[in-house]
C-alpha cells in the first residue's frame, strides 16, 4: 500500500473569502449552483487544489483504515484485535459497543480533528444501524462494514466544511429553520459525492477490503475533491 499523504501546512488567513460568499448565496437562495461554487472555491482556494485538499484530509484515511481493521479484527476474533476483550461487551447496549469502538480506533487526544472524526464515527454507526437495524457492530457483514466506512468518509468531510465556514451559512440564512434546512442539504450533496466517488472506484476493482481501507478512502477523496475543484466559478 503506498504511503499516506500526511495533512498540508495551514493555508494563509482569508482562504475561504470565496467560499463564505457563495455560501451567503446558499444560504439565501438554497440553489445548488451557489453550494458548488462554494465547494469549488473550498477546493481551490482554501486548500490550493485537490491534491493538498487531500493531504489536509489524510487523517480521515487513516482513521478510516483503523475503524475498518478494528471492525473486521473484532468480527474475525483476531488476537491483536484493537478490542482487548470484544466478549466483555456480548449484551451490553449498541451505545456502548459503539464507545468501544469508537474509543480503539480515535482516543481523545483534545485535538478538533480527533472530535470531528469521533462524532462522525458515531454518526456513521448511527446511520448503520437505521439502514440495518438487525447487524451486530461486534460482528458486522462485509456489506456493513463498507457501509460504515463510506459513511463515516462522508459525514467527516462534512463535519470539517462546517467547522471551516458552516458559521457563515447559518448567519447568512433567513431564518434559523431555513439554516438548518440548508445544512441538510449540504450534508446530501457531499455525502452523494463522496459515495459516488466510492461507486466508480468499485467500477473499477478498487474495494475496501482489509487492509486496503486507507488508500481506498484516500483515492476517494481525491475523486471527489477533484469533482469539486472543476466546479465553475
Amino acid at each position: 500500500m503506498p504511503p499516506l499523504l500526511q495533512p498540508s501546512p495551514i493555508a494563509p488567513e482569508k482562504r475561504f473569502g470565496g467560499t463564505r460568499a457563495s455560501l451567503g448565496d446558499f444560504a439565501r437562495s438554497g440553489d445548488a449552483r451557489d453550494l458548488r461554487r462554494g465547494l469549488g472555491h473550498y477546493i481551490r482556494n482554501g486548500y490550493g487544489g485537490s491534491n493538498p485538499a487531500t493531504q489536509r484530509f489524510g487523517a480521515t484515511a487513516q482513521t478510516a483504515g483503523s475503524l475498518g481493521y478494528t471492525l473486521y479484527s473484532t468480527a474475525s476474533g483476531a488476537a491483536d484485535a484493537p478490542i482487548d476483550d470484544a466478549a466483555v461487551l456480548a449484551g451490553r447496549s449498541t451505545e456502548e459497543i459503539a464507545t468501544a469502538i469508537i474509543e480503539a480506533v480515535r482516543p481523545v487526544d483534545g485535538t478538533q480533528d480527533a472530535e470531528a472524526e469521533r462524532a462522525a464515527m458515531h454518526d456513521a454507526m448511527s446511520e448503520l444501524l437505521k439502514e440495518f437495524p438487525e447487524a451486530d457492530l461486534l460482528n458486522l457483514s462485509d456489506v456493513e462494514r463498507e457501509f460504515v466506512i463510506e459513511k463515516f468518509t462522508a459525514i467527516d468531510v462534512a463535519r470539517r466544511f462546517e467547522l471551516d465556514v458552516g458559521k457563515h451559512l447559518l448567519e447568512r440564512a433567513p431564518t434559523a429553520t431555513v439554516a438548518m434546512s440548508r445544512l441538510k442539504q449540504m450534508r446530501a450533496y457531499i455525502a452523494e459525492s463522496v459515495a459516488a466517488a466510492f461507486r466508480r472506484l468499485r467500477d473499477q476493482g478498487r474495494t475496501l477490503t482489509t487492509g486496503r481501507v486507507a488508500s481506498v478512502v484516500q483515492a476517494a477523496l481525491r475523486d471527489t475533491f477533484e469533482v469539486f475543484e472543476g466546479y465553475e466559478e
